[in-house]
């Protein structure tokens, strides 16, 4: 897990909000921090994105109105750094009374902002809020929420995932029940989690139990996705996996981190429950 103890970051401290634009505000975690924990810093299993949805963004035009719109953010998994949410909220809550003459104008600064801090190019959408992009879907394949099982104790590992022996198979599997723990706060973060893979086939129940074990696991969320994908990846060795958690919002955003072994594969969009 990343360490928390920075005094720089401003997760978990009092912050007052910041009346004119402050791009100081925000904050890099670098992703080799979580990546050397769960064994993966030096070659990638993976691809993918954070794919975040930050529905408290106005501004103002040029008369003073306030001008509102819910943003779409794609942060590339290769980037070095990620952004820490806090910073990210803050960061935008600046920008409520500064004038811009155009959307587009405030989508060159935001963009520029937040690659100078993650080290890769972004991507950003400005939604109108009753865009129907932003309507919530259901996830597709077989929920594992009903399964009985008994409650696991301690971490999450791999060696949790047991497989049907000698059987090949390609679904995709869903829960509800991640709960996980920020690593600064301690403070519970809730997700929906979805994957899709071909390879030899899980026991059901038995990941199930696996992705409740992060219920007291702390990491932050992108940290638990991509630990979820390498202890598959390394159980399954399937032909291809893609993962994604959908978190609910705090503080006017969702993240929703997604893996893949699939370079142009593309992360689903927000649930009805976001």
């Amino acid at each position: 897990m990343a360490d928390p103890d920075t005094q720089d970051m401003l997760l978990g401290r009092y912050t007052p909000v910041m009346d004119s634009y402050a791009p100081h505000l925000l904050y890099p975690i670098p992703r080799a921090d979580g990546r050397e924990h769960i064994g993966c810093d030096q070659a990638l299993p993976f691809y993918g994105c954070d794919f975040w949805h930050a529905y408290e963004m106005s501004w103002l035009d040029l008369q003073g109105k306030p001008v509102v719109r819910v943003g779409r953010v794609t942060v590339p998994a290769s980037s070095a750094n990620m952004v820490e949410s806090k910073s990210f909220k803050l960061y935008l809550n600046s920008l409520n009374n500064t004038r811009f003459d155009s959307d587009a104008a405030v989508a060159a600064i935001i963009r520029r902002d937040i690659a100078r801090v993650v080290g890769a190019q972004i991507q950003l959408e400005l939604l109108a809020v009753d865009d129907a992009r932003l309507a919530g879907v259901a996830l597709t394949g077989n929920c594992l929420d009903a399964l009985a099982l008994t409650a696991p104790a301690g971490e999450p590992c791999a060696d949790m995932l047991e497989l049907q022996e000698g059987k090949i198979v390609e679904e995709r599997l869903y829960t509800h029940l991640l709960r996980s723990l920020c690593p600064v706060t301690g403070q519970p973060d809730w997700a929906s989690v979805w994957l899709h893979y071909r390879g030899a086939a899980m026991q059901h129940e038995s990941l199930l139990q696996y992705i409740i074990a992060y219920r007291c696991h702390q990491e932050f969320h992108e940290q638990c996705v991509e630990r979820m994908f390498c202890d598959i990846h390394r159980r399954v060795a399937p032909q291809f996996l893609h993962i994604q958690a959908f978190y609910t919002r705090r503080g006017g955003l969702d993240i929703n981190p997604f893996r893949s072994t699939d370079p142009a594969a593309q992360p689903l969009p927000r649930l009805n429950r976001q």
